[in-house]
């Protein structure tokens, strides 16, 4: 069973997967402090000094016993925009990612191509000789 484990670990893809875990969670970060103090520091300043991060809606004012119940909808509109911009980045790389392979699968043809059209005139000469 041990074997088994170590041979499913090792193998390339599940190495690759975890790198690429490791590298989309300090993406999710950075996207995270970009949204948070880059781009909505600007709107907010924009629709008259809205902090998004303060935006709530309270349900149930707070008593001495109990904490107030409220809906932040300001860091859900962080969080949608956090969103948008990672699966717009993700968007970009995949279609570079499927226009690189596009473009080795047209070589890989062109190759192929070329190869039957030499052997095609081999051919043609043999049968004329």
């Amino acid at each position: 069973m041990f074997k088994e484990f170590k041979e499913f670990a090792i193998k390339g893809n599940m190495i690759d997967m975890a790198v690429g875990i490791i590298i989309g969670s300090a993406f999710g970060k950075i996207v995270s402090s970009l949204v948070k103090d880059i781009i909505m520091p600007p709107i907010g300043v924009l629709l008259g000094g809205i902090d998004f991060s303060n935006l709530v809606v309270t349900l149930k004012q707070a008593t001495e016993t109990t904490e107030a119940v409220t809906l932040n909808y300001g860091m859900f509109v962080n969080t949608i925009i956090d969103f948008l911009i990672i699966a717009f980045t993700i968007f970009i790389v995949v279609k570079q990612i499927n226009k690189l392979k596009k473009k080795k699968e047209e070589k890989k043809t062109d190759k192929t191509t070329e190869e039957v059209l030499l052997l095609r005139e081999i051919r043609d000469q043999l049968k004329t000789k």
